[in-house]
């Protein structure tokens, strides 16, 4: 009898060993997994933030050479700011802004082009969604602003007036291959324009220049063109913006411009640089946003991988620990059985 159950315990025993080695094995496998992930995490985070020193740089840059266009038209084109209102830089973009539209120009509904800017690449946290919603919100409410909220170092006074709905067929031009996918699904038949492979490295004045110039040959009419990006706010903030550029027509047709002599040939050009120079604001400004929002991600990747690995290998151990304990008590069995 005594031997019956001494050969039963033997022989099941190498059956519990086997499961406990397949299941360490399996935790193993994934603690290797994890720790490649963390590497890679890691590795991302640091050439993120390498590239975001650079990237904000070029935004101060932008930002300046934008805003240096305003002293141009300091009194007739700008209104005067409120007493107690703090100073900002405004870029370039904004010139034209607040021109009052004539009464013939009124009468119609003005026609908007809107340009999303994102990129390609992911791994960036909600930085398209940002303003793939944003776009959406424009297109419903006319206003970018969320739960009354501004959302735009541009958003209007409060005392300004409502700004109207655009037109639910407004056309759409998409830089960047992940908004293009989230607004083709939530606005197909508003695509008119998309484009890739632009602001892989620090967005240039040439990357605008070729934005506008396809804008321009795409023959889509517009009264202006409102651009949606991301603006930079701090190390962890960052929030969909849209800023206004008008056309040439808006232009000749602002009363503080009418003050000047004017040419053809002059408003012309003065229309596409103002566009080309608030395309490269914003996408110099969206870059930046997009870098810190990725060294941020894989800083928080690789924190959880972090607290994963430490989960892990406390289950490797214990269950290595049961192993070995389990093999003492069959092997002390089975020398008290003898």
């Amino acid at each position: 009898m005594l031997a019956r159950s001494t050969l039963a315990i033997r022989a099941q025993a190498p059956l519990g060993g086997v499961r406990n080695m397949a299941t360490l094995r399996e935790i193993e496998l994934r603690l290797k997994s994890v720790r490649n992930i963390e590497k890679i995490t890691k590795s991302m985070k640091m050439i993120a933030s390498t590239k975001l020193s650079k990237a904000q740089r070029a935004m101060t840059v932008a930002k300046a050479y934008g805003a240096s266009n305003n002293g141009q038209f300091p009194t007739t084109l700008l209104p005067q700011p409120p007493p107690n209102s703090p100073a900002q830089i405004r870029p370039a973009t904004e010139l034209f802004k607040h021109a009052e539209p004539t009464p013939e120009s009124a009468s119609a509904s003005p026609r908007k082009l809107f340009v999303v800017i994102s990129s390609d690449k992911g791994l960036c946290g909600g930085i398209h969604s940002s303003v793939s919603k944003g776009t959406r919100r424009l297109l419903a409410t006319g206003s970018i602003a969320q739960d009354g909220k501004p959302g735009s170092a541009n958003a209007p006074p409060s005392d300004a007036a409502p700004a109207s709905v655009p037109a639910a067929d407004s056309p759409l031009v998409v830089i960047g291959d992940k908004s293009k996918a989230q607004l083709s699904r939530a606005l197909p038949n508003n695509l008119v324009l998309t484009m890739n492979q632009i602001g892989k490295d620090i967005p240039t004045f040439a990357d605008a220049a070729s934005v506008a110039d396809l804008i321009k040959q795409s023959g889509v009419e517009y009264d202006s063109v409102v651009i949606v990006y991301n603006r930079y706010l701090s190390a962890v903030a960052f929030e969909a913006a849209a800023v206004e550029v008008l056309n040439e027509k808006g232009l000749r047709e602002a009363p503080g411009f009418n003050a000047y002599e004017q040419e053809d040939d002059t408003t012309k050009d003065l229309a596409e640089f103002t566009l080309a120079n608030a395309i490269f604001a914003a996408l110099t400004e969206s870059h930046a946003a997009e870098q810190n929002s990725r060294r941020n991600a894989m800083d928080n990747a690789s924190k959880n991988a972090g607290d994963m690995i430490g989960t892990l290998q406390m289950q490797y151990n214990r269950g290595r620990q049961a192993a070995i304990t389990n093999e003492l008590v069959d092997i002390i069995t089975g020398a008290s059985a003898l």
